[in-house]
């Protein structure tokens, strides 16, 4: 079932519509001495996720549970359009350290590369967000982009309507090469923040996973499995 919604916030990903975060932290915590399962899917869902939220910056949002295999997965499809799916946690990363998830990218946006604004466009992304406060807004970016090589890390300039905005992205794929194909990631969320901003993390307060493809007006799909912290990797 496809289930096009309307909302409204500043450019993808560097503003992401963390916006709204300022209205949703603070909701029911999360927290596990073993794995927090942050999406998964319950029988007979369909659409946006149970404890999920859905956003559309441009166009309009073209998502569905289907089933792909013996599991079912959400697609995300973008037409020259960009919206995400955002939770609200409260995560202990003393406890719960990594994120694993699940993906797979069937079509990358032409020529996206994060590293130019008029090409800011990604098949899949993962947003891990943590303080939210009036002057410290920090978020780590996972994204699958089109051109920029595996491995590119990078601190997005803050737009003019959010000046206090702190964002590192980490491109965990890049390109074709695994296109079409289920791959789970892993990523240590608490060492990847002390090196890229230098400090011990807060608790997680939000995850988003985001598509878009409107500045390069072009088409992307991947699809999503799961989402969840864990002890250990």
């Amino acid at each position: 079932m496809k289930r096009p919604a309307k909302g409204c916030f500043g450019r993808t990903p560097a503003a992401l519509g963390l916006l709204v975060w300022g209205a949703l932290v603070g909701g029911v915590e999360i927290w596990a001495a073993e794995r927090v399962q942050v999406l998964g899917f319950a029988p007979g869902e369909n659409g946006v996720p149970d404890g999920w939220e859905l956003f559309v910056n441009v166009g309009e949002a073209d998502l569905a549970l289907v089933q792909d295999g013996e599991d079912r997965a959400l697609e995300l499809r973008s037409r020259a359009s960009s919206f995400s799916l955002q939770r609200k946690v409260a995560i202990d990363l003393t406890r719960t350290p990594f994120v694993v998830w699940q993906w797979k990218v069937t079509e990358l946006p032409k020529r996206g590369d994060f590293r130019h604004r008029a090409t800011d466009d990604q098949a899949a992304q993962l947003y891990v967000i943590f303080s939210w406060e009036v002057f410290r807004k920090e978020a780590i970016a996972y994204i699958w982009d089109s051109t920029a090589p595996e491995g590119t890390t990078a601190q997005i300039p803050s737009p003019a309507l959010y000046p206090f905005l702190n964002l590192h992205v980490v491109v965990v794929r890049s390109g074709e090469g695994e296109r079409g194909k289920w791959i789970t990631e892993t990523r240590n969320v608490a060492e990847d923040y002390r090196k890229l901003f230098g400090a011990d993390p807060d608790k997680v307060q939000g995850v988003m996973i985001q598509i878009n493809s409107q500045h390069t007006e072009s088409r992307a799909e991947s699809y999503w499995r799961s989402i969840r912290f864990t002890p250990n990797p």
